[in-house]
């Protein structure tokens, strides 16, 4: 992966579309960065503004974290100079925002993530006890009793179960994985659910 120091050649090219705009020359701007001027970010604006927008709006897809994220830019230079002396101003600062926009995708995937697995877990404990005796006895008496319940699934209601379950597809994904319609899929999956709720049942783990 090229350093901030070294950017690629694919951000050399792409900051070169900025380079006859008539703005400051990135020498110019990274000097009074190094001068500690407020007048370093709003020249950076200016000049690579609408460039750092675009890469970060290439990924996030969202104008206002796209905003946040071309201000994140402008901060990190501003921290990162002095230190570094860029050759390539424009690269510099494309490279520090693609990799705060992927940051930000990602933080904001997993949070997605992890709101659907809440979803799940609510969804998948329908079938499983609010309330147990003894604590450590029933986990394991429900370990087993789901092991065995997955394992009695024809091989097709296993993968359904496990896709949605284990996972965290959804219900619409793994209706296109298995050729079967959406609601085909919800059925299965309620029926799956019943049918634990009853083997836990007869495994004397009760609501």
């Amino acid at each position: 992966m090229a350093s901030l120091d070294n950017p690629s050649k694919a951000d050399k090219k792409a900051a070169a579309a900025d380079k006859n705009r008539g703005s400051m020359e990135d020498g110019k701007i990274v000097d009074l960065f190094w001068q500690r001027s407020e007048d370093a970010i709003k020249e950076t604006q200016a000049k690579y503004g609408k460039l750092c927008f675009s890469i970060a709006f290439g990924v996030l897809k969202n104008n206002e974290d796209s905003e946040e994220c071309v201000n994140d830019t402008y901060v990190r230079t501003w921290n990162s100079i002095p230190e570094d002396r860029p050759d390539f101003l424009g690269a510099y600062v494309s490279k520090i925002t693609r990799r705060l926009a992927i940051d930000k995708y990602r933080m904001s995937a997993a949070k997605k993530r992890a709101a659907e697995t809440v979803s799940l877990f609510d969804e998948l404990s329908e079938s499983l006890p609010d309330k147990t005796g003894d604590i450590m006895a029933d986990r394991i008496i429900i370990r087993d009793t789901l092991t065995e319940f997955i394992y009695s699934l024809t091989p097709e209601n296993r993968l359904i179960f496990m896709r949605r379950y284990w996972y965290c597809d959804s219900a619409r994904a793994i209706a296109s994985m298995m050729r079967m319609t959406e609601t085909g899929v919800n059925r299965r999956l309620d029926r799956m659910r019943r049918k634990l709720k009853e083997a836990l049942g007869k495994a004397g783990i009760e609501e």
